[in-house]
């Protein structure tokens, strides 16, 4: 006898209409329409023929696929693109992609009253030269490199090549290591810890400063030093910035140096003092030179201040901190802190064509909506991050971002301006765009967060703690992509070579150590930008 199967009951024949309802709902806010696009590159010209686009599948990763598609790539070489929409008959440029639920509404807010009947021109921008999905993590360090005596405070890269690495050291003694081979070259002395080392956008110059006061100038390709101490400051030196590359004069470039005397000093390289910049009232802890030759300083009295390094007069004073500001970046120290150095790997013969490459690649940078900006993110002690634009806002901040709940010790601005890093005591790094829109909360790491530096494409982050551990994240998905093992320590300095090729940790266990990725083309589109540790707490860290 074959069974019978019961009726649906009430509780069954309920669920079934709730989720028919369900169905009804989500299909009722699918996206209708299209838009109809052309796609030109960055200099204005057509890549390919003008296309339309249904809404519903206009995210940025689909868009890219299409041109991609267009071009008649093979899905093996593809490259990811990131894209910026030049609204109709007006100078005016979309630099966030929208999601495709507002993309009509952002579209009507710059003044497009017909959105399914304009053609729309997307400045496609390639975010490498090399294939989508090939950077791949090391599981294993390439190099530990012993040497220094005291943990290591301070790293950055020659612009010029990721083979050459500047160290600081709690030693007296700033290193320069051969990355390739895995070995110190030359080792430069001080008579205090060395707290910060700057290479000069040229790579022709090192700067050390140190806690013995006096800032020293070095040739990286010699290890001897060049001249005598900068002397002037009563204390010890916090940080370092140069001139941007094309800002330089004939009278040589100039570099500032911020101090815990609550003063920034600004130096020719043959040192001799060109201004000194007083109006903090507490240490000064960090300090950055803008493109657009402007002096930015960040201290314990709470406060930033802007100056103008031509002549040393204070422009504005930016107040909206509770606490110490620990750490201040700009969107544009990429291309500054690389000036005419790029993925060609092609270097003007003659210094004016160097400095018109540097000026070209910094008015590129930072231009938005037709104008020139350079954007400012601070961090503090408050616990909040603030977005500065002092040239159009004044001492007026943009936004305030939220959500850490302990100190901020680092910033940093993606070499291609769009996402901003923040690392927090709390053992979390959070991730805004350039205008301060909430994207991500990055969890991994169970100890206070001291740094954190972006790959030269963007798409990766790497960051340092004190739980021993170097992480990288990917920037598409916003998730845990490698853990770098093999400190022994906290981990207070982390950096990303220039040219993509390398990673460079040190910390409490007094090594560096080395990462390498894995490039089928090595060639990076942009430089990243490398951060510097919270300098007040170099002692309690040391």
């Amino acid at each position: 006898m074959a069974t019978v199967i019961p009726p649906p009951s009430k509780r069954q024949k309920r669920e079934v209409l709730e989720r028919s309802q369900v169905q009804q709902d989500v299909a009722s806010t699918t996206i209708a329409g299209s838009i109809r696009a052309r796609f030109v590159d960055s200099e204005g010209k057509e890549l390919a023929e003008t296309v339309e686009i249904p809404l519903a599948d206009a995210t940025e990763r689909n868009v890219s696929s299409l041109l991609n598609t267009l071009l008649q790539r093979d899905r093996e070489d593809f490259t990811p693109y990131r894209f910026r929409i030049q609204i109709p008959n007006s100078n005016v440029v979309i630099d966030s992609y929208p999601t495709p639920a507002e993309f009509l509404e952002v579209l009507r807010k710059h003044g497009v009253e017909n959105p399914f009947e304009t053609t729309l021109s997307l400045t496609a921008e390639p975010q490498s030269v090399f294939k989508d999905n090939v950077v791949k993590a090391a599981t294993r360090m390439a190099h530990r490199i012993p040497g220094h005596g005291q943990p290591i405070l301070t790293a950055q890269f020659s612009p010029k090549t990721g083979a050459i690495l500047a160290t600081g050291s709690g030693d007296s003694t700033a290193r320069i290591w051969n990355t390739e081979s895995g070995t110190p070259k030359y080792t430069l002395q001080h008579s205090g810890w060395v707290l910060v080392c700057s290479f000069d956008p040229s790579g022709a110059y090192l700067a050390t400063g140190s806690m013995d006061k006096m800032v020293r100038l070095f040739d990286p390709d010699t290890g001897k030093q060049i001249g005598k101490p900068f002397t002037g400051h009563s204390k010890w030196i916090t940080s370092i910035a140069w001139q941007p590359f094309h800002l330089w004069r004939e009278d040589g470039a100039r570099l500032a140096s911020a101090s815990k005397d609550a003063t920034i000093r600004i130096y020719i390289t043959s040192g001799v003092t060109h201004h000194v910049l007083s109006g903090h009232k507490s240490a000064v802890t960090m300090v950055r030179w803008g493109g657009l030759d402007h002096v930015y300083s960040a201290s314990q009295d709470r406060q930033i201040k802007v100056w103008n390094a031509s002549d040393g007069t204070l422009r504005h004073s930016l107040n909206s901190h509770a606490h110490w500001v620990n750490h201040i970046a700009l969107s544009t120290d990429s291309v500054l802190r690389t000036a005419f150095y790029d993925h060609t790997k092609v270097v003007p013969s003659s210094t004016e064509e160097k400095r018109a490459k540097a000026k070209a690649r910094f008015e590129k940078a930072a231009t938005h909506n037709g104008k020139i900006v350079e954007r400012l993110v601070s961090a503090s002690d408050d616990c909040t991050v603030y977005i500065w634009e002092p040239e159009s806002q004044g001492s007026k901040p943009i936004t305030r971002l939220l959500g850490h709940q302990k100190p901020v010790n680092s910033t940093a601005f993606s070499p291609d301006g769009r996402l901003i890093a923040t690392a927090s005591w709390d053992n979390s790094i959070k991730i805004f765009d350039h205008d301060g829109k909430f994207r991500a909360t990055l969890r991994g790491h169970v100890a206070p967060v001291f740094q954190v530096a972006f790959s030269a494409d963007s798409r990766l982050l790497v960051s340092c703690s004190r739980d021993t551990t170097v992480k990288t994240w990917d920037m598409r998905t916003f998730k845990l992509k490698t853990d770098l093992p093999g400190h022994e320590d906290e981990v207070y300095a982390v950096a990303w070579s220039a040219d993509g090729t390398c990673v460079a940790s040190g910390g409490k266990d007094r090594a560096v150590n080395l990462y390498y990725y894995e490039f089928n083309i090595v060639l990076l589109r942009e430089a990243s930008d490398v951060t510097r540790f919270h300098c007040s707490n170099i002692e309690d860290a040391a």
